[in-house]
């Protein structure tokens, strides 16, 4: 995907975008190759190479920065195909309205959960996230990241999918659960519906019981969300910014 797209050129918008695939221009070296490309005058073309240029070298490196200057957040997506095994997913559950009590991760492979006054932490979790490419949420952007900068002082330095945004311009309406009965993905019955009780019922009583049952909530949730993220993401591709 991203070596396909040139929306993070100055001035390229998705419909000149489009076009430049249209003209048979589907990458980043037959772009570079092409010495005349309809509705880019030549000093733009000159300035596309350079920029095209070095962003392939900040792939080749792995130099995420590039795309985090250059690649809006709604087009962070196009990094996905590129960065599939690096890429850490997340999600807070709350303490209080002004506090986290856990943070699930989850790696493709494995879960691990930070728990406040027990491995919750700034540079610990700091140091799992910076271990990847890729950060994928689902409504991270309006939730998580800023909760996280509110209460742990935490700067996100990698690149950040918000699925809920990309499930918002392909008119999935609702949260998780929905998304996930709309992909007829499948939970333990006894992890169905929301967590509430067992919030309230750990919030009263402090009992490990109920924090464990909030645990596992949270892992169906960062699991699920790896094939949600694959689903949407390439429907979002294939229907959007096909050539």
């Amino acid at each position: 995907m991203i070596q396909n797209s040139f929306i993070f050129l100055p001035k390229i918008s998705i419909k000149k975008e489009q076009s430049i695939w249209r003209q048979g221009i589907t990458n980043w070296n037959k772009f570079i190759s092409t010495n005349k490309i309809r509705g880019i005058s030549d000093k733009n073309k000159l300035i596309y190479n350079e920029l095209i240029k070095q962003a392939k070298k900040a792939l080749l490196e792995e130099d995420l920065s590039f795309f985090i200057k250059h690649l809006k957040q709604k087009y962070m997506f196009r990094l996905y195909s590129y960065f599939k095994d690096s890429i850490i997913f997340l999600d807070i559950e709350p303490f209080s309205k002004k506090d986290i009590l856990l943070v699930g991760l989850f790696d493709g492979y494995e879960t691990k959960t930070l728990i406040k006054n027990i491995n919750l932490d700034k540079n610990n979790l700091e140091g799992e996230i910076n271990k990847y490419k890729l950060l994928i949420t689902f409504n991270g952007s309006a939730y998580d990241i800023p909760m996280l900068k509110k209460v742990l002082k935490l700067e996100i330095k990698i690149p950040h999918i918000d699925i809920k945004q990309l499930c918002i311009n392909l008119k999935y309406k609702g949260g998780l659960k929905e998304i996930e009965n709309i992909l007829n993905l499948k939970r333990p019955i006894h992890l169905k519906g929301s967590p509430f009780d067992a919030y309230k019922a750990f919030l009263a009583s402090q009992d490990q019981e109920y924090l464990d049952l909030i645990i596992q909530y949270n892992q169906e949730d960062i699991i699920n969300l790896k094939p949600i993220a694959e689903f949407i993401i390439k429907e979002t591709w294939n229907k959007h910014y096909h050539y």
